[in-house]
C-alpha cells in the first residue's frame, strides 16, 4: 500500500458486497470527522471502487477479495485499524497481522470494545462501534455523492429484478405485473440487475410488454447504475444494493424483504421508503435457491398499494 501521503493511516475493513458497503457509510462518515488528520483506507472488494469513490472521507481503496488472504499492508504502518467487517478470528486475525497502533473492534478482538449484540441493525452496529471509540456517529447518515456523469435516463421507475441468492428473488411475473401497472399509468420503467441477471431482466421486461431498450441490466456499469438510481422517480426492489442506493439518495422505494429481517437491514425509517414482508413466514436461510416464504407472502397488490402510499400516482406526461 505505497503512497506519498504522509498522514497517519486509518484502515477500515469491510470486504463484502454493495449493500454491506452502504450500511457502513454512516460509520465511515463519522470516522472521517473523528480522525480528520488521518488518511482513511477502506479494505473492501475491488469491484466496488466506483461506489467507494462516492463515499465522503474515504481516501483510498485497498482491494480485498474476502478474508482468505493477508491484507496487502506492511505490518507496523497502520496507526488505527477499524473492524467494520465482523468479529472473531477471520477478520480479527487479518487486522492483528498488520500490527496497528490502535484497534477499534468488538470485544473480545479489542478488550475495550463493545460486546457484539445479535439482531441489531447493521448501520447501528457499526456506528455504535465508532461511538465506543469516542466519535459521535449517526446511523441515519447514509448519503453518498452522485456519480459525476449523466444517467442514461432521468425520472424513471427502476424495477430491480436481481438478487445474489434465490432466497431473495421475487417472482419474475410479479415484477412484470407491477411494471405493467406503472407503464399503464404513464411511467417510464427500466429494469436493472447485474450482468449475470440480464436474462431475468429481459424476461420481466417481455412479460411487462416493455422493449429490450428498457433493460439496463448488463448495459450500465456500477457507477452508471448508481447514477440511474440517483435520478429515479421510484425504486422497486428486494433487499439488495439497489435498496441501499435508494436510501443513500433519498429516492422513494418499495423494498420486499425475504430471509433477512428489515430490523437489521432495512432503510432509514425517516426516509420515503416502505418495507414489505411477512415476518411470521420468514424461513431466514439466505443461501438457498428458492424464494423465502416471507418474500412470497408479498403480492403485486401489496406493492402497488405501497407505491400509492408513497404518492407515486399517474405520470403527468406519458413516456414518449
Amino acid at each position: 500500500m505505497p503512497n506519498d501521503d504522509t498522514r497517519p493511516v486509518l484502515l477500515a475493513l469491510r470486504a463484502l458486497k454493495l449493500g454491506d458497503l452502504l450500511v457502513a457509510v454512516p460509520a465511515l462518515a463519522a470516522l472521517r470527522r473523528g480522525f480528520p488528520e488521518h488518511r482513511i483506507v477502506l479494505a473492501t472488494t475491488g469491484w466496488l471502487a466506483p461506489i467507494v469513490d462516492l463515499v465522503d472521507g474515504v481516501d483510498e481503496l485497498l482491494p480485498t477479495p474476502g478474508l482468505s488472504r493477508p491484507l496487502d499492508v506492511e505490518p507496523g504502518t497502520i496507526d488505527i485499524a477499524v473492524n467494520l467487517h465482523g468479529r472473531g478470528p477471520e477478520s480479527g486475525d487479518l487486522l492483528d497481522a498488520v500490527r496497528p497502533r490502535r484497534l477499534i473492534a468488538h470485544a473480545p478482538d479489542a478488550p475495550d470494545g463493545p460486546e457484539w449484540v445479535d439482531g441489531m441493525h447493521e448501520r447501528e452496529r457499526w456506528t455504535r462501534l465508532v461511538r465506543s471509540a469516542g466519535v459521535p456517529a449517526d446511523a441515519d447518515e447514509v448519503a453518498i455523492a452522485v456519480p459525476p456523469r449523466a444517467p442514461v435516463i432521468h425520472g424513471a421507475v427502476v424495477v430491480h429484478v436481481g438478487a445474489f441468492y434465490g432466497a431473495r428473488r421475487w417472482p419474475a411475473d410479479r415484477f412484470a405485473d407491477v411494471a405493467r401497472a406503472l407503464i399503464a399509468n404513464g411511467h417510464r420503467v427500466v429494469f436493472t440487475g447485474g450482468d449475470e441477471e440480464r436474462d431475468r431482466a429481459l424476461e420481466v421486461a417481455a412479460l411487462a410488454g416493455s422493449p429490450v431498450e428498457a433493460v439496463l441490466a448488463g448495459r450500465v456499469d456500477l457507477a452508471g447504475f448508481a447514477a440511474v438510481i440517483a435520478a429515479a422517480e421510484l425504486v422497486v426492489t428486494v433487499d439488495t444494493g439497489a435498496a441501499h442506493l435508494a436510501s443513500a439518495y433519498g429516492i422513494p422505494s418499495v423494498v420486499i424483504f425475504g430471509p433477512a429481517p428489515p430490523e437489521s437491514w432495512g432503510p432509514p425509517q425517516t426516509g420515503p421508503h416502505i418495507v414489505l414482508t411477512d415476518a411470521a413466514k420468514r424461513r431466514g436461510d439466505v443461501f438457498v435457491d428458492d424464494p423465502d416464504p416471507a418474500l412470497l407472502a408479498v403480492g403485486v397488490d401489496d406493492v402497488l398499494a405501497a407505491i400509492a402510499r408513497l404518492g407515486v400516482g399517474p405520470a403527468r406526461t406519458p413516456p414518449g
